[in-house]
């Protein structure tokens, strides 16, 4: 009998199945103190909590036959991972199951926002009645841009097209066939923000989505557009958003989220233009049950050894092949993490070539690794565990491919990302006393450190490009740390990559293209 405790609360509907499983006891006890906890964890099989209870280290210490930490709701903030992870703990949460109720916010918010409806109705309290002043403007025919169509972008363009909205979505996993399904059309993310008259962001904060929205992007929108964000402060310059609101080229700004939380004397929630809620998004009775029945279902499949996906960390693999592998971790979501960087539109299909020694391993947390990799460019809730299904749910084919030939090295890895517009791949080897390194990009043999900040620049293989680059570089006070070059044939198409000491900027970049037989410039973080 597996004993499950629960100790904040969640309702019987929400742990039905655990409470009808005739393989568990449902053990709750709420409002502990740090002292009691202690003593109810040491006989649990699995741990079922909300944002209330802090599993803190010296709590899993106790833990002794602890297989699984369920977080009902997003956030594990509250759960030390790390412990968990290190005593071969599952921590499994719910991305799942707010779903509905943040789509409907976010299009409630936007109703609200095209027609005035808080502040109408805050002026009727005072007495007024300006109808006059609070006309407002219908969806019907006007263009929707979603920026990440994940779960939650998905069911708002169904909500959006019900109200005969044109719609327009950005999302770097996006493929041609899903836009077709879902009836949206397909855009760049320069062409989504060009277009929109309602403009929402759907995408998690990462260092690549903070401050998507910033000045520069506001100066591309459409006057008079209107701005949403239901998804994560931060996201959105809330400095630029005002400046864009008072300049006329937004006419108005509906916010769920802020930077800060709870904001405090925020300039924008001084606008007449701006609405605002207290971070509601996934606030109604049925996304809180929604939780509490995905994580006991998860609980169930783990007690009972079957399949399950929600984790947000790794299992314990074998002592001897962790061992075996351990050296091979980083370079494997390096690969990952660099051929994403390169590639342009949406992966159809992730290519995982082992060859030497790993040939002969059961390589599944490496190409985990890789997955991992490739995924968290954009995606920020990626993890070893969750990358696969992440990987199926945007219809990536994984291929994992062994073979004996090692092209020199005693062991070589491969990573091949194909799009809808193209392929790019990079291999790597661990160098006995060296380290990692990438020892191919694309067809170009090359020697390359993964790590740090860098720039890969194709260009024509002419005298002078090389010192032209490092000059360019030099003047705008960029110190080049290592440069080498990859060609097949003297004077044909060649690859340049460098390690610089400090992030590249736009300034820098601009500057590299104005040389002679530059033809691409990637900058690349890893």
């Amino acid at each position: 009998m597996h004993k499950v405790l629960i100790t904040d609360p969640l309702s019987d509907h929400g742990i039905e199945k655990l409470l009808q499983a005739p393989d568990v006891e449902v053990i709750r006890k709420t409002n502990l103190s740090p002292d009691e906890l202690l003593l109810e964890i040491e006989s649990a099989d699995a741990l079922l909590v909300r944002s209330q209870t802090k599993v803190t280290a010296e709590v899993i210490a106790k833990a002794v036959n602890l297989k699984v930490i369920a977080r009902a709701g997003v956030g594990v903030d509250n759960i030390d991972i790390s412990a968990a992870t290190e005593k071969g703990i599952i921590v499994v949460n719910a991305p799942d199951g707010n779903t509905i109720s943040t789509a409907e916010h976010t299009f409630a918010m936007l109703i609200s926002l095209s027609r005035n409806i808080p502040q109408a109705y805050h002026s009727l309290l005072q007495g007024e009645w300006k109808r006059k002043e609070y006309v407002g403007v219908e969806l019907n025919r006007k263009t929707l841009s979603i920026i990440g169509l994940g779960r939650i972008g998905s069911e708002l363009a169904k909500r959006a097209k019900s109200f005969r909205m044109d719609v327009v979505a950005f999302d770097p996993y996006l493929t041609d066939q899903r836009a077709v399904e879902l009836g949206v059309q397909k855009a760049t993310f320069e062409e989504a923000i060009a277009v929109g008259d309602y403009i929402t962001v759907h995408t998690p904060l990462t260092k690549a989505t903070r401050h998507l929205i910033n000045r520069d992007i506001f100066q591309q929108m459409k006057p008079g557009v209107r701005i949403m964000n239901c998804a994560r402060g931060g996201i959105i310059d809330e400095e630029a958003l005002y400046e864009a609101i008072n300049e006329g080229i937004v006419a108005g700004a509906a916010l769920d989220v802020f930077e800060e939380e709870p904001p405090k004397n925020h300039p924008l929630l001084t606008l007449p233009q701006v609405i605002a809620t207290p971070h509601l998004g996934a606030s109604t009775v049925e996304a809180q049950e929604n939780v509490a029945i995905d994580v006991s279902e998860e609980v169930l499949h783990i007690l009972r050894n079957e399949p399950f996906k929600n984790a947000v960390n790794l299992p314990p693999i074998p002592a001897e092949l962790q061992q075996t592998l351990q050296p091979y971790q980083s370079l494997a979501e390096k690969l990952g993490l660099f051929v994403a960087q390169t590639q342009k539109g949406a992966p159809t299909q992730i290519k995982i070539t082992y060859a030497g020694d790993l040939a002969d391993l059961d390589v599944a947390p490496l190409t985990r690794m890789v997955l991992k990799g490739a995924l968290s460019h954009h995606l920020s809730d990626v993890n070893y565990i969750n990358a696969p299904d992440f990987a199926k749910r945007r219809g990536i084919q994984i291929i994992e491919q062994k073979q004996s030939k090692s092209y020199g090295f005693t062991n070589y890895l491969q990573v091949q990302i194909e799009t809808n517009e193209s392929k790019q791949s990079a291999a790597g080897t661990l160098l006995n006393g060296l380290g990692a390194r990438i020892v191919k990009i694309n067809e170009y043999p090359i020697d390359v450190v993964p790590e740090g900040h860098m720039l890969l620049i194709k260009h024509q293989d002419q005298p002078g490009v090389i010192g032209k680059v490092g000059t360019a570089l030099g003047d705008h006070n960029v110190n080049v740390g290592t440069m080498q070059v990859g060609r097949q044939t003297i004077g044909g198409q060649a690859i340049m990559m460098l390690s610089i000491d400090k992030p590249a900027t736009q300034e820098h970049l601009q500057a590299l293209e104005k040389i002679s037989f530059i033809q691409s410039i990637t900058d690349i973080v890893l």
